[in-house]
């Protein structure tokens, strides 16, 4: 596979989960394999100061799992130092390169999202610039799913690892600097030296009197984009946290959470085939005010926004593991060789794929 390469891959349904919005009959259902052509694109989107080939192993992965039905893009327009430029860059960046593989990729239908750490962000950024909500190609919205589609194309499965949904801010959003508030206000007042405008995203220090900082306005449709909308009108959201040894994510920004609920580490492996998968939950669209709101208000807007939404978290725990301190890259398998250990996570992503 090319660095910025497509490769083609497929997948599995997963269980437990709403039913599926309708879709167009497959006219290559039953064609032999080599004839199969590609429907279902999946874009997976690296971190900060990442590339695309820390997807590399998962792409490999859906490569052998799969046959023709599926295209996968590593995404490569931000790379390295590029990843400073701000999320809203990045999105746009991200959703001109989504465009062009679309374009040059005829047969395509679904449309499906893996993304990783910051990644996640400048993924709900783009396909709120990529969202149609006129487009009923693939029928009416449903109790889980909204009307729509991302460039044409039905939005399946949107999937973070370890994203930073609420940003850096706050006790333990930020786990490296021990949750000692005089290091998270320096952290606040100078992540824009070290990682530029998009430290100033993750750190919600860019809004002002007129305007809310970026990822609190990610929960919402506005002039920018329809970014609410666009992550309600894929069928399933999925977000996989670390809930120990992330020194870059903690697990509580990775779920949004709110305080109240954190729980105990679990340790037991709900299944041996994932033996670093602890804790799988289905957590319904909130339909009423909660009794015990984040103590911060605009992180309790993001956590509400996000949580009129159905998702699954799942629960990632590496302290059995040699790698654990590393467990921001192994969970995604950056390198195989170093991180390893993920490999089960990949697999669960795989295995729950909704094609």
């Amino acid at each position: 596979m090319r660095e910025e390469g497509i490769a083609e891959l497929g997948s599995q349904p997963s269980t437990n989960r709403p039913p599926a919005a309708a879709a167009l009959p497959d006219p290559y259902a039953d064609a032999p394999s080599h004839l199969v052509r590609p429907h279902h694109l999946i874009v997976m989107v690296n971190g900060i100061v990442g590339s695309a080939s820390d997807w590399r192993f998962a792409a490999d992965q859906f490569k052998s799992r799969f046959g023709n039905e599926v295209i996968v893009h590593c995404s490569s327009r931000n790379a390295a130092t590029l990843t400073f430029d701000g999320v809203d860059v990045m999105g746009h960046r991200l959703a001109e390169e989504v465009k062009e593989v679309i374009e040059s990729s005829p047969g395509l239908r679904r449309i499906s999202f893996i993304a990783h750490s910051l990644g996640g962000l400048i993924a709900r950024y783009a396909i709120g610039q990529l969202y149609n909500p006129f487009d009923t190609t693939y029928g009416a919205a449903t109790d889980d799913t909204f009307n729509g589609t991302i460039m044409g194309l039905q939005p399946v499965n949107f999937i973070t690892v370890a994203t930073p949904h609420l940003g850096s801010r706050g006790t333990g959003q930020l786990p490296l600097l021990g949750g000692l508030s005089f290091l998270e206000k320096v952290a606040m007042s100078g992540a824009h030296w070290v990682v530029g405008r998009t430290g100033k995203h993750l750190f919600l220090t860019d809004g002002d009197e007129s305007q809310a900082p970026l990822i609190q306005r990610l929960v919402r449709d506005c002039a920018e984009g329809q970014f609410f909308s666009a992550l309600g009108s894929f069928e399933r959201r999925v977000a996989y946290a670390n809930i120990n040894f992330d020194h870059i994510v903690g697990c509580r920004t990775a779920t949004f959470r709110r305080e109240c609920e954190i729980h105990e580490v679990k340790e037991e492996a709900l299944d041996m085939k994932y033996p670093h998968i602890v804790n799988i939950e289905y957590v319904p669209p909130e339909t009423s005010p909660v009794e015990n709101p984040d103590s911060d208000p605009a992180t309790e807007e993001m956590i509400s926004a996000l949580r009129k939404l159905s998702w699954q978290r799942i629960d990632v725990n590496f302290s059995r593991s040699a790698q654990k301190l590393a467990a921001h890259s192994t969970i995604q398998v950056k390198s195989y060789w170093m991180h390893s250990d993920g490999a089960d996570v990949i697999a669960h992503i795989i295995d729950n794929f909704r094609l």
